[in-house]
């Protein structure tokens, strides 16, 4: 109750709204090629791997554009590059809901809505710089729970295609929340004092990409948000192939185990700020492994849902422990170092439909990619493993805690420090 009080009474609750609504909207666009694939699929007779390509395409331009929002946002400030950003993804909306008629534009639109993916740069450190270090989980968890956006796409998507007899229709819908939050966004998110400092300079970027823990985090991420983000765009079409359900069925299934996924990021973070973010994530990364295993077995229906759901959950709340962890560890570049980790995530987002697009192709079977992604978690936990003692010595306290204060948790300083 203490920390809940503090934390309302801390910051700038305005911007932390602005900032969610802002990731809120911007995910639901990123991914509305996902739900909408079979329908696309369908009219323009595209493969199960043309179809995954259109659907990772998003995912990929994002995770670039992450990098450079991440830069832009430290140079002229997140609130001014949130707002171009907002402005820009109008762009691909418009073509879709008005000029679009074949693959090759799709593709050009599917570049360009990786522009409403790069937000996670600019929102989560225009919302973090207003918060202590001992509230970073939760501050980056609420905010990042924009993820939520995906739910409206993979549930509302094809039933107001179906409401419009069109697909066009949805992508011209989407402007109206678009343009309603960058009015929202503009007149109450506001820049923290503390960022109207000198540009960051190129040789903090090289000794960002120089450090060890960097690479450790993009991996780390690659997994968590590349599986959800990944599962997110291409679970429709996965109910669609493998179980033979139509594209309503198919995407209701598939918000079922987005739902997991998207509220408990908060969740996530508020336990790595208790608990600490290591022994969170370790724990989660070894239930990624063994739901990675069991999702191979192409269960029943049912069961497969309920598999997909637990693992889409760990996605959610590894997101949110992970990134407790970074601007701790990186509190002078916050911004660019949460666009570089959360690119690479992205990245994780592109690979898996084509891993498991190519193993349905290949072998006639999910099955293979699954277990292909199992090797993930493993290499991460042996990863964390290896730095724990480092950076309990460095930059955090036991198990991964930090106090409200500064580097380690109240009760840790001594033996961390010693």
């Amino acid at each position: 109750m203490k920390q809940a009080s503090s934390f309302f009474r801390l910051g700038h609750w305005p911007t932390l709204l602005s900032s969610f609504l802002y990731f809120d909207t911007s995910f639901m666009i990123w991914v509305l090629f996902g739900p909408l694939s079979v329908l696309i699929a369908k009219e323009y007779h595209l493969s199960p791997v043309q179809a995954a390509n259109l659907v990772a395409i998003p995912t990929l331009s994002g995770s670039i554009l992450r990098v450079i929002f991440g830069w832009l946002g430290d140079r002229i400030g997140q609130k001014r590059t949130g707002q171009l950003g907002m402005l820009v993804t109008a762009v691909p909306l418009v073509w879709g809901w008005k000029f679009a008629h074949s693959v090759s534009e799709f593709t050009a639109i599917a570049v360009l809505l990786g522009v409403a993916g790069a937000s996670f740069a600019v929102a989560l450190p225009l919302a973090s710089k207003w918060y202590p270090k001992s509230h970073q989980g939760l501050v980056l968890g609420i905010c990042g729970a924009g993820n939520s956006g995906t739910i409206f796409a993979t549930l509302f998507a094809n039933r107001l295609a179906a409401h419009f007899h069109s697909w066009h229709a949805v992508f011209g819908l989407a402007l109206i929340p678009l343009t309603m939050v960058l009015l929202i966004f503009t007149v109450c998110a506001r820049q923290a004092k503390e960022n109207a400092q000198e540009p960051v300079r190129l040789s903090s970027y090289l000794e960002l990409l120089r450090t060890g823990d960097t690479w450790i985090f993009c991996l780390c991420y690659w997994m968590t948000f590349g599986g959800f983000v990944g599962m997110t765009t291409y679970l429709t079409l996965f109910f669609h192939t493998q179980y033979a359900l139509d594209a309503i069925q198919s995407s209701d299934f598939a918000t079922i185990c987005v739902i997991a996924g998207n509220f408990v990021r908060p969740v996530g973070g508020w336990l790595a700020d208790r608990f600490g973010g290591i022994r969170v994530i370790l724990a989660l990364y070894a239930s990624i492994f063994v739901l990675l295993v069991a999702a191979s077995r192409l269960l029943p229906l049912k069961a497969e849902t309920v598999v997909l759901f637990f693992l889409m959950l760990s996605f959610g709340l590894g997101n949110g422990a992970l990134f407790q962890l970074v601007p701790l560890r990186f509190p002078a570049l916050v911004g660019l170092a949460t666009g570089f980790v959360g690119a690479f995530g992205g990245i994780g987002g592109y690979v898996l439909p084509k891993l498991l697009a190519a193993c349905k192709a290949w072998s006639g079977s999910y099955a293979d990619g699954f277990l292909l992604l199992t090797i993930l978690p493993l290499v991460s936990i042996a990863l964390v493993l290896w730095s724990k003692q480092r950076w309990e010595s460095t930059f955090v306290g036991l198990g991964g805690r930090a106090n409200r204060d500064g580097i380690f948790g109240a009760d840790e300083q001594g033996v961390a420090s010693s």
